[in-house]
C-alpha cells in the first residue's frame, strides 16, 4: 500500500465518524496529498471503497502516477451517477441525502454550484479544516524533501553572499538567489492557500524598501518591482550599514522550507543589533519549548510577553496597523499550513508538525530585522530542519 492510500484510508475513517458518503478533491495540492498525482480534474474518495480520479488532462500521465483509479471527467452531467455509483449508500434518498465534503476554503464558488447542480438533491459538507489537519503530521518522506530543501536554501545563500556589494539593486540579489537555488533543484514554485495570495521565491529587500508594507500577510513586505506584484525586491540600492532581510524558501519534490537571515554591509546600527538580538532570545526561548503537548497559541503569547519585556512590541512582527498576529506556521506542500503560532490556535504541538518560526522587527525608514526557521516535532521535544548559520551575517 502506498503512503497516497494510506491517507486515503487515514480520510475515510475520519468521513464514517462524520457520516460523509464521500470526499470530492479538487484543489491541485490536496489532489496530489492522496493520490500522488496533479493533472486536472477531481479525485473522489468514497468513504468505502475505493478512491477515483476523474482526469481532463494529462489521462495518460495520471494513470502513470497516481494511486487511485483513474477515469476520463467527461461531462459533469454524467459526474452526479458516476459518484452516486461509487458511494456504499447509493443514491441517498430525501430523508437521508449523499453527503459530500469538499475544499469550500478554496473552492471557486462558480464551480461549486455547477457541482451542485450535477448531484441534485446531495448535502455539501467543508471538508477544509479535516484536510488541512491530516496535513499538519508529515511523514517521513515528506521531511526528508524539506531536509533537501533546507540543504538547497542554505548552500544557495552562501554561494550568493560573496557576490553581494554596495550599490547593487535589490532585485540584483535576488536573481543571484534564485540563480543559485535554480541550479540545486528548486521548482521555482512556492504554494500558498490563502485566498488572493501570492508568493515568490522570498522577501528579499534592504534598509528601508524592507519596512515598505504590503498586501502580503508578513512582517516585511519591500517595495517589488511595481505595484501589480507589490511585494520583495524592487530597484533600491542595498547600501553599507543596511540590514538586508533574506527571507527565502524552497521547493524539493514540492516540499517547502522557509528560513530568514539577516545580512549587513559593514557594521548594523546599535538599536537595530539589539532589536535582532532580541529575535534570537525569542527564538531561542520558543525552542526551548518546543515538545509535544505544548498549546501553539501559548508559544505566540510568551512571545508577546518577551517583546513587551524588551520594550519592542511597537517593531514586532511589522508596525502599527500593519503589524501581523502570528509568531510562526506550518509548512509542507504550501507555505501557510495549520499549525499557526497565534492567538486563538489552540493545537497542540505533535510529533510530525513542521513549523517556521520567525520573529522579526520592523523600523519604517530604516529596515527589518530578524531570524527564522523550520522546525519537525519530535517524539521527545525538536529537530531544527534549517541548517544556516545563524547571527548577523556580515558582508
Amino acid at each position: 500500500m502506498t503512503i497516497f492510500q494510506q491517507r486515503q484510508q487515514a480520510l475515510q475513517r475520519e468521513m464514517i465518524e462524520r457520516g460523509w458518503s464521500g470526499f470530492l478533491v479538487t484543489n491541485n495540492v490536496d489532489i496530489y496529498y492522496y493520490c500522488g498525482s496533479m493533472q486536472t480534474g477531481y479525485l473522489f474518495i468514497p468513504a468505502e471503497g475505493d478512491a477515483l480520479y476523474l482526469v481532463r488532462r494529462s489521462l495518460v500521465r495520471a494513470e502513470e502516477e497516481a494511486s487511485a483509479a483513474v477515469e476520463a471527467l467527461g461531462s459533469l452531467k454524467t459526474l452526479g451517477e458516476r459518484l452516486r455509483a461509487r458511494c456504499a449508500g447509493g443514491r441517498g434518498s430525501a430523508a437521508s441525502p449523499l453527503r459530500i465534503a469538499t475544499e469550500l476554503d478554496v473552492l471557486p464558488v462558480q464551480l461549486y454550484l455547477r457541482l451542485q447542480a450535477a448531484l441534485p438533491g446531495a448535502a455539501w459538507e467543508d471538508g477544509s479544516l479535516l484536510v488541512r489537519e491530516q496535513r499538519m503530521i508529515k511523514s517521513p518522506d515528506e521531511v526528508t524533501a524539506i531536509r533537501a530543501a533546507a540543504r538547497v536554501v542554505d548552500a544557495a545563500l552562501e554561494a550568493a553572499i560573496p557576490h553581494i556589494r554596495e550599490g547593487m539593486a535589490e532585485f540584483e540579489l535576488m536573481a543571484l538567489i534564485e540563480h543559485q537555488l535554480r541550479l540545486r533543484g528548486h521548482q521555482g514554485l512556492m504554494r500558498m492557500r490563502a485566498y488572493n495570495s501570492e508568493l515568490i521565491t522570498g522577501m528579499v529587500a534592504a534598509g528601508a524598501a524592507a519596512a515598505v508594507p504590503t498586501y502580503f500577510d508578513g512582517p516585511a513586505g519591500g517595495t517589488g518591482l511595481h505595484p501589480s506584484s507589490p511585494q520583495s525586491s524592487g530597484r533600491a540600492l542595498i547600501g553599507r550599514g543596511e540590514p538586508i532581510l533574506v527571507d527565502i524558501g524552497c521547493s524539493i519534490d514540492g516540499y517547502l522550507i522557509d528560513q530568514t537571515r539577516t545580512l549587513v554591509i559593514g557594521d548594523l546600527d546599535p538599536e537595530l543589533q539589539r532589536a535582532y538580538d532580541v529575535a534570537e532570545q525569542v527564538l531561542r526561548a520558543t525552542e526551548a519549548r518546543l515538545q509535544p503537548g505544548v498549546i501553539a497559541e501559548h508559544l505566540y503569547l510568551l512571545a508577546l510577553d518577551q517583546v513587551h519585556g524588551a520594550g519592542l512590541s511597537a517593531h514586532f512582527m511589522g508596525y502599527g496597523a500593519d503589524q501581523v498576529k502570528f509568531l510562526g506556521h506550518g509548512i509542507g506542500l504550501e507555505i501557510d499550513e495549520l499549525p499557526v503560532l497565534a492567538k486563538g490556535f489552540k493545537y497542540p504541538l505533535a510529533p510530525g508538525m513542521v513549523i517556521a518560526i520567525e520573529p522579526k522587527f520592523t523600523f519604517p525608514g530604516r529596515g527589518v530585522v530578524g531570524i527564522e526557521d523550520t522546525y519537525l516535532i519530535t517524539e521527545n521535544g525538536y529537530e531544527k530542519l534549517t541548517i544556516s548559520r545563524d547571527g548577523i551575517l556580515r558582508v
